[in-house]
């Protein structure tokens, strides 16, 4: 069963203009990149640099938004970017994107092509509830460290995600946890599509279409649902 998701009262109260919609998927196939998941990566590049225009990643009223809300609980922006704005730098940069596996590189793909941060989360790693909450700075991160794991605090009053285990990604969709990455084992997982006012709804959920039918033919017979957020 795929968990729910909740946005705390204080996360509402910081950010009004938040906005998410969430795909979920079951009996997925992952591999290894492949050449398709690759040449969506490509397109993505050249959908976000005719998106730009000429113009830095950061200079989006999108992504400008994103950073004000860093700002706004103590990050930031130009240190710890949200992961839209950290992967469109990278795939303007000469390195381009990186291939992971085939579920990254499709998300990765529709969040450079729509300027949206986008999260994957394998659900069968997730214990219970997803919540979008301000941190107290108790809470444990697990990640990864010189190749060993190591045991991380937020700061208090961070944005960040977490389930009853800990926090699976710090500053709200900065750094995700290893915890419950996708990878080539998973079968079933959570996309999480967020926007920030000016960002229309409509155009999340067009982003979170494209994914489903980007799932559904790598996956044929996979399950899939879109979950916009409730009101």
């Amino acid at each position: 069963m795929t968990p729910s998701l909740t946005v705390s009262d204080e996360v509402r109260a910081l950010a009004p203009g938040f906005t998410h919609v969430a795909v979920e998927a079951h009996g997925l196939v992952n591999r290894p990149s492949t050449e398709d998941g690759s040449a969506l990566l490509d397109d993505a590049t050249r959908r976000l640099a005719a998106r730009l225009d000429g113009r830095d990643p950061h200079q989006d009223p999108h992504m400008t938004a994103w950073r004000e809300v860093y700002t706004a609980f103590g990050s930031k922006p130009s240190r710890t970017r949200n992961s839209a704005e950290a992967l469109a730098r990278r795939a303007l940069s000469p390195a381009g994107l990186p291939r992971i596996n085939l579920l990254v590189d499709l998300y990765n793909a529709i969040s450079v092509a729509h300027l949206i941060p986008v999260g994957g989360e394998d659900a069968d790693r997730i214990e219970g509830e997803m919540r979008l909450v301000r941190a107290t700075g108790d809470e444990d991160f697990v990640t990864v460290a010189g190749g060993e794991e190591a045991v991380e605090h937020p700061d208090a009053g961070e944005v960040v995600w977490r389930d009853a285990a800990g926090v699976t990604c710090r500053r709200w969709n900065w750094r995700q946890g290893p915890r419950t990455r996708l990878t080539e084992g998973t079968s079933s997982a959570l996309f999480l599509l967020e926007g920030m006012a000016p960002m229309p709804v409509a155009d999340i959920g067009t982003a979170a279409a494209e994914l489903a039918e980007r799932l559904e033919k790598c996956s044929p017979g996979a399950r899939i649902t879109l979950r916009p957020q409730a009101s």
